[in-house]
């Protein structure tokens, strides 16, 4: 399994972190996990080995991420803001554990936060899976290729990508 080799090449200060988190809401730990699994699952199909690569499809994939986290840890009983900052964290703990060169930490960062503002503003807590997907794949066909930092920080509401 993909997930355990990753939690095997953790420094101990990583596990430890990681635990933490985990620990503070550990019922969210399977949904946060199946939302993971279904993410690649669901881009692995639509979009094949694109989506590894620094591209539309991975801006895609990352807003998709927290997307299905926030919806699988969600509840009518839980408030949406709960849900969005579980998946920030989540999603910002990755990129802090399996870390990239600085332009595309930011470009996963800044899309990852993209899904999470698509979420709340849409509602997709009220939608399915393909509903939200929808609306998902119409903001990749605008994403923005960015060359550096600043580019990002200036896309606002708009997906980025490296490579086209």
């Amino acid at each position: 399994m993909a997930i355990w080799k990753r939690i095997q090449r953790l420094s101990i200060k990583q596990f430890f972190i990681l635990l933490r988190v985990f620990i503070s809401r550990p019922h969210y730990i399977i949904p946060t996990h199946k939302a993971t699994v279904k993410t690649m699952q669901i881009c692995d199909k639509k979009f094949g080995k694109a989506h590894h690569k620094h591209t539309r499809e991975n801006a895609f994939r990352h807003a998709l991420w927290n997307v299905i986290i926030a919806k699988n840890c969600y509840k009518p009983n839980r408030k949406v803001k709960i849900v969005v900052n579980w998946a920030e964290k989540v999603t910002t703990l990755h990129e802090k554990l399996a870390p990239n060169e600085p332009l595309e930490t930011a470009m996963d960062l800044h899309n990852n936060h993209i899904g999470r503002q698509v979420f709340m503003e849409e509602k997709l807590h009220e939608k399915d899976i393909n509903g939200a997907m929808e609306i998902l794949l119409k903001k990749m066909k605008t994403s923005i290729r960015v060359e550096n930092l600043s580019q990002v920080k200036q896309a606002k509401n708009e997906f980025v990508h490296i490579e086209d």
